[in-house]
């Protein structure tokens, strides 16, 4: 029998954002702790893809071929893939578990938990996976509130909290900041307010345009960076020219250099609704941005309020602009911050998650040593 365990990890797609990065961190961090893993996707490529990436770094990558909507086929190229890949342990993220766990036969199934219970796109997709969860599956959350937001809405402890990591030495780029504002178009006393966010409900865009307004009408230093797509782009396009400051409200779309951006930054802003454990916090405090955010989910976890940024409620345009003038009005305490930020980052380790999970496939496989 192989020492070595073999893990796939299951996710949706292998676009560049907070569940897909921990995938492709895991991908390449657990063959250091002894396992063999392959990487799947439901669905084919998209412009910003990570497959190429991880063929570079010698992990398999397997398309599905999902087409929109409900595809009784996956079920049955899943079912191929289980049996000639022979997994140890399956780890599924986001709502794949419906079509992973029908067809995993005897395989240890283990779900991770990003986002607070009763977050689900549609009340039938999430009572599917509360079937799945509640019987032969292992749930792992991501932070302390995910796990007590699925104890107290639907009776179930998870396995183990295991934090997201990252890997910071990615963002330690101190020439960045000069040549990529150079290279944009932007100026050394441009004060760049950036947030790395899907343009959706949950991200709550809307709050940070008119935030960003009421700064931006005291301070012509101010600019705001919104970088990310989603459904309500065209309505946040219309969002930034109502506010009266379209012109220092940048969209970027999908970026591929996160790290340049993040270090050539001054602060980083998140408004979301709720949250699980966001990536983007965590990689702004790497580069050593003081983080403007909302108090939902996970983020407190992250951020110390009046130490590493600045926390307020959801939903509240006004505190949110009261938080971001404060910072951008002082120079000082952006510093502070900042060095607060990157001191509390250096806890993110992703060597530590992929051990954490390293431990608990050994542990559910039997494989203890």
């Amino acid at each position: 029998m192989s020492l070595r365990l073999r893990t796939l990890e299951v996710i949706p797609t292998l676009r560049r954002a907070g569940a897909e990065g921990v995938v492709v961190s895991l991908a390449l961090r657990l063959p250091e702790c002894g396992f063999d893993c392959a990487v799947a996707a439901l669905y084919d490529a998209c412009l910003d893809d990570l497959e190429h990436f991880l063929k570079g770094q010698r992990i398999p990558v397997w398309r599905l071929g999902k087409c929109r909507g409900p595809d009784s086929r996956v079920w049955l190229r899943l079912a191929r893939l289980i049996r000639s890949f022979s997994p140890d342990i399956i780890h599924t993220h986001s709502y794949v578990l419906r079509y992973v766990a029908p067809v995993a036969g005897r395989c240890t199934i283990v779900h991770t938990l990003h986002n607070l219970a009763g977050r689900d796109p549609d009340w039938i997709s999430g009572a599917i996976d509360r079937i799945w969860l509640g019987s032969r599956v292992q749930a792992v959350a991501v932070s302390k509130a995910v796990a007590r937001s699925y104890q107290q809405k639907l009776g179930l402890k998870p396995v183990a909290i295991i934090p997201n990591g990252i890997d910071t030495t990615r963002f330690l780029r101190p020439i960045a900041r000069l040549n990529w504002r150079r290279r944009e178009g932007f100026s050394e006393s441009d004060i760049l307010i950036v947030s790395l966010a899907r343009l959706d409900e949950q991200k709550d865009p809307r709050t940070l345009i008119k935030a960003f307004a009421a700064i931006a009408a005291r301070n012509s230093h101010c600019r705001l960076l919104l970088a990310g797509v989603g459904r309500l782009e065209n309505a946040v396009k219309q969002w930034a020219v109502e506010s009266g400051f379209g012109d220092r409200i940048h969209l970027l779309g999908v970026r591929t250099d996160v790290e340049d951006l993040l270090c050539a930054s001054d602060i980083f802003a998140i408004s979301s609704l709720w949250e699980g454990s966001p990536l983007s916090v965590m990689e702004a405090m790497a580069a050593g941005l003081p983080v403007v955010a909302t108090e939902v989910g996970g983020i407190p976890e992250l951020v110390t309020s009046g130490v590493t940024g600045l926390l307020v409620e959801p939903g509240a345009s006004d505190a949110l602009a009261e938080s971001l003038g404060r910072l951008a009005d002082d120079a000082e305490l952006r510093k502070s911050m900042s060095q607060a930020a990157r001191a509390r980052a250096a806890e993110f380790d992703v060597r530590a998650m992929a051990a954490a999970y390293a431990a608990l496939f050994r542990r559910l496989a039997g494989r203890i040593f």
